[in-house]
């Protein structure tokens, strides 16, 4: 979707227009694969017993696991739903009032400013995807404190 805004033209493809919104897509995309990766592993420690009922009727462990961690890839987007609601009502959006005061039009600075929410979205979708994933295939796992055995050390 981000790639289609692009190519039709609405952010010219220069770095003057790029970094900040790689910026600003890449910082929504670090919350919320912290948000989702950590509130599945909790999900997961707490309904542990949900975990091992579902691989005793004969689930797969990552089907097992996707039970549990799935309302947690919800609960991972609601900051970015959020914020998209209340973008004009409530805040002035960055990007609107950033192309504003570079001299854009107004339609220019809400062009722009819908790019970044449907980018930012778009984006924060796939990197919840892709944690609650790593979380249900085992290759996302809590942080070993230093000196406990792990490899912190």
């Amino acid at each position: 979707m981000v790639a289609g805004l692009l190519l039709a033209g609405l952010v010219p493809v220069r770095g003057i227009a790029i970094i900040p919104v790689a910026g600003i897509l890449i910082g929504g995309a670090m919350t919320a694969t912290s948000l989702a990766g950590r509130r599945a592993l909790d999900e997961l420690t707490d309904r542990r017993g949900e975990v091992e009922a579902a691989l005793t009727l004969g689930f797969p462990p990552r089907d097992a696991v996707l039970l549990v961690c799935r309302p947690a890839a919800g609960q991972a987007l609601i900051p970015a739903l959020d914020q998209t609601r209340t973008v004009g009502l409530v805040t002035l959006p960055g990007a609107f009032v950033g192309v504003l005061l570079g001299g854009a039009s107004p339609l220019a600075a809400g062009v722009t400013q819908l790019f970044v929410l449907v980018g930012f979205l778009a984006v924060e979708a796939v990197a919840v995807v892709l944690t609650v994933e790593l979380v249900a295939r085992g290759r996302l796992r809590p942080a070993t404190p230093p000196g406990h055995g792990g490899r912190g050390r």
